[in-house]
């Protein structure tokens, strides 16, 4: 009786399970399992020729070793900066001797690689850190007062409340927003 309940639980189970299985006979399920590649067709498919710019007689190729022509030396980036309509005009202001005192008082020029000096002459200063002190303290540390800033509104409340009392600008305390107090997650990562 037993075995007559299992076989027949069988059989009810394989005649549920057929229609289900008769929806998986498509070109869908195959394709999606990957069992049939589908090639494109070589009819469809086009080339596109490949963009290209058409020749300018007038520009030279460039040498090897010559500046290039967009990149700014230090000096022309910091007149830019200094003097903007100098640069867009494209003339050279004529030197005042003011201007002149001052170059003269300033001392020779920087060389090129100066600030690859100083990095190198910084980091003789500093002790290498050894893979136990790198793993220790893998985070960098906290600058004093990183996180603390004004609060730009009560400040501005602060200097009008002063320009109304006639009282001088530094009267008064500002406001400084305290920063947010860390969870345990944040202390870790």
């Amino acid at each position: 009786m037993r075995q007559t309940q299992l076989r027949a639980s069988r059989l009810l189970a394989a005649t549920l399970a057929l229609p289900l299985l008769s929806g998986c006979a498509g070109d869908d399920l195959s394709r999606a399992f990957g069992l049939q590649r589908d090639a494109p067709d070589e009819f469809q498919v086009t080339t596109r020729a490949p963009l290209s710019m058409p020749p300018d007689f007038a520009l030279r190729p460039p040498r090897p070793g010559t500046p290039r022509p967009q990149e700014q030396t230090a000096r022309g980036a910091a007149e830019a900066v200094l003097a903007p309509q100098a640069v867009l005009s494209g003339q050279t202001a004529p030197t005042t001797p003011g201007t002149s005192a001052l170059l003269q008082a300033a001392g020779p020029p920087a060389p090129a690689d100066i600030r690859a000096k100083v990095d190198e002459e910084s980091s003789l200063d500093r002790p290498s850190r050894g893979l136990a002190d790198r793993l220790m303290f893998w985070r960098k540390p906290a600058t004093q007062g990183a996180g603390l800033g004004i609060d730009p509104a009560r400040e501005a409340q602060r200097l009008r409340e002063n320009a109304a009392l006639g009282q001088n600008v530094t009267e008064g305390d500002s406001r400084i927003i305290q920063p947010r107090s860390r969870s345990l997650l944040d202390r870790l990562f």
